[in-house]
């Protein structure tokens, strides 16, 4: 049998279990007109479609997130890109861009009434995206980028800070202080698993309470279920799984769920393997509510 106690390998238990029972260093805050986070209740929902495709397309998606989200009795934040930067290839569908995008965006925030959450891929450009963005968002790959990191803080919009595939959780801490540095204390971080490589990601619920000590967490359901380049011109998935993870991360305790929504995610222009449509997308904010309050009913 193998002897741990007579290895020479040091595990930084201590210093694992102090990170572990640190108190949380954050206060509720309003992550959006009408949705305050950290006072309990069940999860907030990000939901949207990945890209815009069209001005019509991305009110129709809307409307369908915000009729959902009524029906559930839940808050929900409308996301949609206006560029997907870190295509694949080089001739995949990319978005509308920055104006045009925007310009959809306000849109549909004034016809639906919901905030609005898009991403960011430049420092250049968190000023001007929240001029109608409620919720910034830092794309995974650049979650270290410092100067973009602060700009959104700048910005003076709540920030949501996606997990890169290659962090440590107790290593966000650093990316959420670059934004805190500007004074804007509304932050987020979003779990979208981790990769080893190999065209897979895994997800590990342990990095949900982890990060949650230092800002709310959000799981993503959608990107945690990307296969990487396994279409090889394109990312593939599973989006079969979108239940099981979903539940898991409910039980283990979240702030929101980030869900990208299509009414076909077959002909999707971008993740058309891991977006749900509203059937879907619904029965999973039942599933989702429906276990986190009966954890809040256990834990009163």
């Amino acid at each position: 049998m193998y002897d741990l106690a007579a290895s020479s390998i040091q595990y930084p238990v201590s210093s694992i279990e102090f990170r572990y029972t640190d108190p949380m260093s954050w206060q509720p805050f309003e992550i959006a007109p009408g949705i305050t986070v950290g006072e309990g209740g069940p999860p907030f929902f990000f939901a949207g479609p990945c890209v815009i495709e069209s001005a019509d397309f991305a009110l129709g998606v809307a409307r369908t997130v915000k009729e959902v989200a009524d029906r559930q009795g839940v808050r929900a934040v409308f996301k949609a890109s206006f560029d997907k930067a870190n295509r694949s290839s080089v001739t995949s569908f990319r978005g509308p861009g920055l104006e045009e995008g925007l310009e959809i965006l306000a849109e549909v925030k004034r016809l639906t009434g919901l905030p609005i959450l898009t991403d960011v891929h430049g420092p250049e450009q968190p000023a001007r995206v929240a001029e109608v963005a409620d919720v910034i968002q830092v794309p995974a790959f650049l979650c270290r980028q410092t100067d973009l990191l602060i700009a959104c803080g700048e910005s003076g919009a709540s920030v949501n800070i996606k997990k890169g595939q290659f962090m440590a959780p107790e290593d966000m801490k650093n990316a959420v202080e670059k934004v805190r540095s500007t004074g804007n204390h509304r932050v987020t971080l979003t779990e979208r698993g981790v990769s080893f490589g190999y065209r897979n990601l895994v997800v590990d619920m342990r990095s949900l309470p982890i990060m949650r000590r230092f800002a709310p967490v959000v799981f993503d359901a959608t990107h945690s279920l990307q296969l990487p380049g396994g279409l090889g011109h394109a990312t593939g998935g599973a989006r079969e799984f979108h239940p099981y993870l979903s539940r898991a991360a409910a039980a283990v305790g979240i702030d929101g769920v980030f869900v990208e929504v299509h009414p076909n995610p077959a002909a999707a222009l971008s993740d058309a393997t891991t977006q749900l449509n509203p059937a879907e997308f619904e029965r999973l904010v039942a599933q989702v509510t429906a276990l986190s309050n009966k954890l809040i009913e256990v834990d009163a």
